[in-house]
């Protein structure tokens, strides 16, 4: 079995599982947000259930309209604060104590090794960068979830991505997935689980690895997971609490096992309006000027991306009309941020610095895109309207293409400040 289907087996409590079989297996986390969790909340209510399954094992984060841009945002957190208050409800967090969910959760060691959770919000798959089998699922999904902390799964077959050699100077994660979208498609690992490993694994930092777990959805995928190392391990052990479990893939269960050689890869950027729409820096050709960059997320706002950032933007400002949002994506970042000085440098430099927030990812505020406006951002989708109106443009990059761009004007290869 792969690792997914292994985790999955052992939370329905048997030997073996087969791709396209239908299991039922017990959660170790559900979750949910501001715009997700009301609906499941309703539906929870609805059908009558009077607990929720474990109150440690059921997390609630405020991070997409959150501080509320409007009353419908206000109205649907105070639904999610009076449920959580209501089951007192562990793991609930609000304003001054959130952070975008899929930095926050393995910030706060919620997640680990070998665990099955799933999430009302699609880019929950982020939690396979630790070896978690994490995927995402629909509000009633996450009402049943927190009621009898079990769920349906059709187990998915698998893509091993065997990753060799290393990143050079300037390449990423963000690089690395979205090379490989651009390389398989976004219906390329439909329904399959994207398994990472092999020799290039120890190169990736845990934050690439979030990176590249994160936008496993985009490839149309079930789940992104990885093998686990002695750097997810190190990470784990300062976070994580309680045992789990490491598991390790059959190499012979893989549906197609496809080479991705890091040393190889180039800063790539994706152009309107999929993320398989790449380009690398070298196959840009024309000046492609820029209104509006957003640096943050839960694909790029950990504390890496910050000081990529903070590299490129250091003596230099944004360049006339560019608009500069840069979002910590936890409260422990932003502090970071603050003590190793890039607050500063993003102020100078002409940024505005945001409290961790969703906000301008899906289009929600702090950076709506007007009529025929180009944003660069280091979110995960850039679908038509995604960020705005449905003439806007979004260019996928990663933290250092994106403050380059900023200074530049226009789209164009990183390098760093003196």
């Amino acid at each position: 079995m792969t690792m997914t289907q292994k985790i999955l087996a052992q939370h329905a409590g048997i030997t073996e599982v087969k791709p396209g079989q239908l299991i039922s297996a017990k959660l170790d986390l559900v979750l949910g947000n501001d715009i997700t969790s009301p609906v499941a909340i309703k539906e929870f209510d609805k059908h009558g259930f009077a607990s929720v399954f474990d109150k440690d094992k059921v997390t609630m984060v405020m991070d997409h309209f959150v501080p509320n841009k409007d009353i419908k945002a206000a109205q649907q957190c105070k639904t999610c604060r009076t449920f959580a208050r209501r089951f007192d409800i562990t793991h609930y967090y609000d304003v001054g104590d959130m952070g975008i969910e899929h930095a926050l959760l393995p910030e706060k060691g919620l997640v680990a090794a070998g665990e099955c959770i799933i999430g009302a919000d699609s880019h929950t798959c982020t939690y396979g960068a630790l070896g978690a089998f994490s995927t995402g699922v629909g509000s009633s999904d996450m009402a049943a979830g927190m009621a009898s902390g079990t769920c349906w799964f059709k187990v998915p077959g698998a893509i091993r991505f065997e990753l060799t050699n290393k990143l050079n100077k300037g390449v990423s994660g963000k690089d690395v997935i979205l090379h490989i979208i651009g390389k398989i498609g976004v219906d390329g690992a439909l329904y399959q689980s994207m398994e990472f490993g092999g020799s290039g694994l120890s190169s990736l930092a845990m934050d690439d690895r979030l990176t590249i777990a994160n936008m496993a959805i985009e490839a149309g995928a079930k789940n992104g997971i990885f093998e686990v190392d002695d750097i997810a391990i190190a990470y784990m052990k300062e976070r994580v609490k309680r045992p789990y479990n490491i598991v390790t893939p059959d190499m012979e269960a893989y549906d197609k096992v496809i080479e991705i050689d890091l040393s190889k890869i180039r800063p790539t950027i994706a152009f309107p309006h999929l993320p398989e729409n790449t380009k690398t820096i070298d196959e840009i050709s024309e000046e492609i000027k820029i209104d509006q960059v957003v640096i943050g997320s839960c694909t790029n706002g950990r504390i890496s991306d910050m000081e990529a950032a903070a590299k490129i933007l250091k003596g230099r400002h944004v360049a006339k009309g560019v608009r500069t949002i840069i979002i910590p994506a936890t409260q422990s970042i932003y502090k970071e941020c603050i003590h190793r000085g890039y607050i500063d440098i993003f102020i100078d430099a002409g940024c505005i610095v945001s409290t961790p927030t969703c906000g301008p990812c899906l289009g929600g505020y702090m950076g709506i895109l007007a009529e025929h406006e180009r944003c660069v951002a280091t979110t995960n989708r850039n679908f038509v309207g995604r960020m705005g109106h449905t003439t806007s443009e979004i260019y996928l990059a990663s933290p250092a293409i994106a403050a380059a761009s900023a200074v530049a004007g226009y789209i164009c290869e990183a390098k760093e400040s003196d």
